[in-house]
């Protein structure tokens, strides 16, 4: 394995990586509105993970004026009011790689990189709205709970918080109000291949909290957790 990551502005990688996240992930309206221009408006920022001739991860970032308070929109806020000013701060927005390269270390070099494109450009930080991996696994636990959960040697229980913290970074706040998706009883039905036949919470595969289906609409609001890197 000899991994190279290399930045969108220098090869345009689109479309050589098979989808990392569920369906009703890309139907948040904010992020349907901003990804389209993400690699067009910012190319130095957006990372690609390369093996061989493989597309194995990517990773993008886009900067943002941040006054120090962690906002309870996460992503949807980076995507949307963090674009209002002069940029300060970097902020991390999504991370992935394809199944059989995870756990094999590549996070951390992959961590840092996106920190350095941070310092390449005088930023100040590097911001995070995590998602955390595990939680899918506890959609019942409130993230103001999970977010306390520690291991005996000091460091988070979620795996991808706890890639975070091996590099160095700070557990901010949660971000309750991360992502909504809102999608009719129908499209939530093709989006998960389940039936939602009444109104009331589900719990939905790959889901951080339930999705709460009413009238015949379903919400899903998504909590990630704000962390800090200093630079």
């Amino acid at each position: 394995m000899k991994l190279r990551i290399v930045t969108h502005a220098e090869r345009d990688l689109r479309g050589s990586l098979p989808e990392l996240w569920p369906p009703f992930m890309s139907e948040d309206k904010v992020v349907s509105a901003f990804w389209p221009r993400l690699y067009d408006v910012f190319p130095d920022f957006q990372l690609w993970v390369v093996d061989g001739n493989r597309t194995v991860g990517y990773a993008c970032t886009v900067p943002v004026s941040w006054d120090g308070t962690p906002e309870q929109r996460g992503l949807d806020w980076a995507l949307s009011n963090g674009q209002s000013g002069p940029p300060t701060t970097l902020c991390a927005v999504v991370a992935g790689l394809i199944p059989e390269y995870r756990g094999k270390g590549v996070s951390a070099p992959l961590l840092r990189c996106m920190a350095s494109l941070g310092t390449a450009h005088g930023l100040d930080a590097m911001i995070a709205p995590v998602r955390p991996t595990w939680k899918e696994r506890y959609p019942l636990i409130p993230i103001d709970r999970y977010v306390l959960w520690r291991r005996e040697d000091g460091f988070h229980y979620d795996p991808w918080i706890r890639a975070h913290e091996r590099v160095g970074a700070e557990v901010l706040s949660p971000a309750p109000k991360s992502m909504t998706v809102q999608g009719s009883r129908e499209r939530w039905e093709e989006w998960t291949s389940l039936q939602f036949p009444e109104d009331g919470e589900y719990v939905v595969p790959r889901a951080l909290v339930p999705v709460r289906v009413e009238g015949g609409i379903g919400t899903y609001v998504e909590p990630n957790v704000w962390m800090r890197h200093r630079l």
